[in-house]
């Protein structure tokens, strides 16, 4: 097999920047059809797709692989170019997440983006341009809301924590004897979810069913760069430009949460005989 080509991790510090400002249009680009009845259609599976997400997609692509012509490209809204499994490192773009909150006039989508070396995420920005929230983080730089220094949340138990996750598991896990007073919220976008935990906002952020990697990996190393862990059920990292861009689940938290949760969990459902890839 030939060599991936690439930057050294070290030749990435430019690309900050880049990112930033990218991301930053892309939200300009986002709130001039947000509210305004953006036309919307069904990609299948009730999957929408809406003429926002083309044109941020369309902007995202030209503005980093324009500057960056070596890395690879991954998006929701592009058909998958298997060349960038040759890139050391790759975009891997989510124009909007959270879509259908998107549609329907609610604030809580974001634009996710990442940029992985060598399937790890080195660079990540998730913008939710309607509430202005920029969350930006860089390997071993640490995480940010809007410039400010974010950490994930010091609750030391799951009695009462704040858990984000999908409706599904929500409404099967809401009531867990290990957690009798936690509250678990809902929010469309997997990706702002996930830097509403890494910010401490909430306690974590639990996505049991399969996921594509768009969703994820710019959340991932925000919330690792935040202090805390992001993995799968099983403990795993999370690696990134598979041949099949998919994940099987993420639960993110604290250290001191994470295995307690992942437990519970998993003891939850298999007492209740759940399968996860159809409760998300």
């Amino acid at each position: 097999m030939p060599a991936r080509s690439g930057p050294a991790a070290a030749s990435l510090s430019g690309d900050a920047q880049l990112l930033e400002t990218a991301v930053r249009e892309a939200g300009t680009i986002a709130m001039s059809f947000f509210r305004q009845d953006p036309k919307t259609w069904d990609k299948g599976d009730d999957d929408p797709v809406t003429e926002a997400d083309l044109a941020i997609d369309r902007h995202l692509r030209e503005a980093l692989t324009g500057a960056r012509p070596d890395y690879g490209w991954l998006s929701e809204e592009s058909a998958d170019d298997k060349s960038r499994l040759e890139r050391r490192a790759v975009w891997i773009v989510d124009p909007i997440d959270g879509t259908r909150a998107f549609v329907q006039g609610r604030e809580h989508f974001s634009i996710s983006v990442a940029l992985s070396l060598d399937g790890v995420p080195v660079l990540a920005a998730v913008f939710a341009p309607a509430t202005d929230e920029f969350y930006a983080a860089a390997a071993g730089g640490g995480a940010t809301c809007n410039a400010t220094v974010i950490r994930v949340s010091d609750r030391p138990d799951l009695r009462s924590a704040r858990i984000l996750t999908s409706r599904g598991i929500f409404n099967r896990l809401r009531h867990h004897a290990e957690m009798p007073d936690a509250d678990w919220f809902y929010r469309n976008s997997i990706a702002y979810r996930l830097v509403l935990a890494a910010a401490g906002r909430y306690d974590a952020s639990v996505t049991l069913s399969e996921k594509s990697e768009w969703d994820v990996a710019a959340g991932d190393l925000i919330v690792r760069e935040a202090g805390g862990l992001a993995t799968d059920m099983r403990g795993r990292p999370l690696v990134y430009n598979q041949p099949l861009p998919r994940l099987d689940s993420i639960v993110a938290a604290p250290p001191q949460l994470h295995e307690p949760l992942m437990t519970a969990i998993g003891r939850e459902l298999a007492e209740r005989g759940a399968d996860p890839a159809h409760i998300d």
